[in-house]
């Protein structure tokens, strides 16, 4: 089931018409969530990104899309399901409404919110992760390259050609050639004891797990700095991790001809799941 503007229908059900803007223009913005021990985690910050980015597009924000009402939405939609799951993918999206060419018809929103089975009840990650940087076409550093919009051209290229090539992710840098992510995730660095992530201004999504994991590094002693990162720095440093919403933190195992072990980004996996899990218990 998915729920359109508060109404759940099937998933195969037909839900838009041929002059969606998400569609035509990638007038869209979302965020992608993950529900786990009976609530959905960090749901202040998507909420507080997903307003944001809706302010951002010069959307209409509905007086009725406060945190309680999008919550329950979201909610809603996890209850629905025919099957059952520890976790859940939840993906909430927001669209233009219908009309218009550049200049839209109207800025008023519609909604749609769906919800897929994780297999795992907490974060996990692979064992073994190989990457390379993708160079073919570069993100442009502004604000709108920190929000999440289905403006995701780039992302759909890069990941189609590492697959090609066999690795299970890719890097991602800027015109400047700075490094600002991955492909699907934040990007983290331990060098001599110090956790560095490339700063907003490199152009990097504003990832609400890259904000959790930096207040989980300072909350267990680990210096953590916003700085930029040169490609030449990743095959010098001890750590390599990517963050997103869905796998918490994923290690990094080898770059080019460079092995890692990542005691650190498995640290802050397991103080991740500790901290939601707490939420849980209380």
């Amino acid at each position: 089931m998915i729920n359109l503007n508060g109404a759940l229908q099937s998933a195969t059900s037909s839900l838009f018409s041929f002059e969606n803007r998400g569609f035509l223009y990638g007038d869209a913005v979302f965020e992608t969530l993950r529900y786990g021990q009976n609530h959905l985690h960090f749901w202040e910050d998507h909420y507080f990104r997903l307003m944001a980015a809706m302010r951002v597009f010069r959307m209409n924000i509905p007086m009725s899309f406060t945190p309680e009402f999008l919550e329950q939405e979201c909610l809603r939609v996890v209850e629905a399901q025919s099957t059952t799951a520890y976790s859940w993918r939840i993906r909430l999206t927001v669209f233009r409404n219908d009309g218009g060419l550049y200049v839209p018809a109207t800025r008023d929103v519609s909604y749609v919110i769906e919800a897929k089975p994780l297999l795992d009840e907490f974060y996990t990650s692979k064992d073994s992760y190989s990457v390379e940087l993708f160079k073919d076409y570069y993100v442009q550093k502004s604000m709108l390259s920190n929000l999440k919009s289905n403006n995701k051209a780039l992302n759909v290229i890069g990941s189609i050609f590492m697959q090609e090539q066999g690795f299970d992710n890719g890097i991602l840098v800027n015109d400047d050639k700075e490094v600002v992510e991955f492909l699907n995730g934040n990007l983290f660095i331990v060098d001599n004891g110090t956790l560095r992530t490339p700063p907003l201004a490199s152009g990097c999504l504003d990832g609400i797990m890259r904000k959790q994991l930096m207040r989980l590094a300072k909350k267990q002693g680990i210096t953590c700095v916003e700085e930029k990162i040169s490609p030449f720095d990743l095959q010098q440093v001890q750590e390599i991790f990517m963050s997103n919403s869905i796998l918490g933190v994923q290690p990094v195992s080898s770059y080019r001809r460079t092995n890692y072990q990542n005691p650190i980004a498995l640290q802050l996996q397991r103080v991740l799941n500790e901290s939601v899990n707490s939420i849980r218990e209380h």
